[in-house]
């Protein structure tokens, strides 16, 4: 018999700060790259920042072109197996690009470590980082976020494109989850 799935619990951050805050990071990106005259790439993190790179897109100013790429670290559960797999590279070269990485999470570093020295290898021209969440309590790589929305404490966390096992990518706030 399967245990239960793990069920969402408290809210750690609510929808409206995430739109505020969504809003003020799109200001902020805008007037780095405010510049420059090419589109920046932002390159989306399948799945878990698909939500947040939509609505961030909305908000920006700036020519923008949108790219994917996809990574596993999780297999099942609540505990990454500490190695990159590239599941999905993006469909244009990020050769002389300026790319803005956008993702979901940045907790123990080890995904945004690999995309920096997978784009550098690819030529990029500039590669910035930009996550809704940064858990600092698990860090094992030395890395600049270069725009972050909110700290989180170490806890498992699903909802706005966060999942577990899948499941929870569509509420709206970021919530803890239960009984991991």
């Amino acid at each position: 018999m399967s245990s239960p799935t793990p069920a969402p619990g408290e809210t750690l951050v609510e929808s409206a700060s995430i739109r505020r805050r969504v809003a003020e990071l799109a200001a902020d990106i805008d007037a780095h790259y405010g510049d420059i005259d090419r589109p920046v790439v932002l390159l989306c993190v399948l799945k878990g920042s698909l939500i947040f790179t939509s609505d961030l897109a909305r908000a920006l100013t700036i020519p923008v072109e949108i790219e994917s790429i996809a990574l596993r670290s999780y297999v099942t559960g609540t505990v990454s197996t500490g190695r990159i797999e590239l599941v999905r590279e993006p469909s244009t070269s990020m050769t002389g690009r300026d790319v803005l990485i956008v993702e979901d999470i940045v907790d123990t570093g080890n995904t945004i470590a690999y995309l920096q020295a997978h784009l550098a290898e690819e030529g990029a021209r500039s590669v910035r980082v930009v996550a809704l969440l940064n858990k600092t309590a698990r860090r094992a790589h030395p890395l600049e976020v270069d725009w972050h929305g909110f700290d989180i404490p170490d806890q498992f966390v699903v909802g706005y494109g966060l999942d577990y096992c899948e499941r929870y990518r569509n509420l709206a706030d970021v919530r803890a989850l239960h009984d991991v």
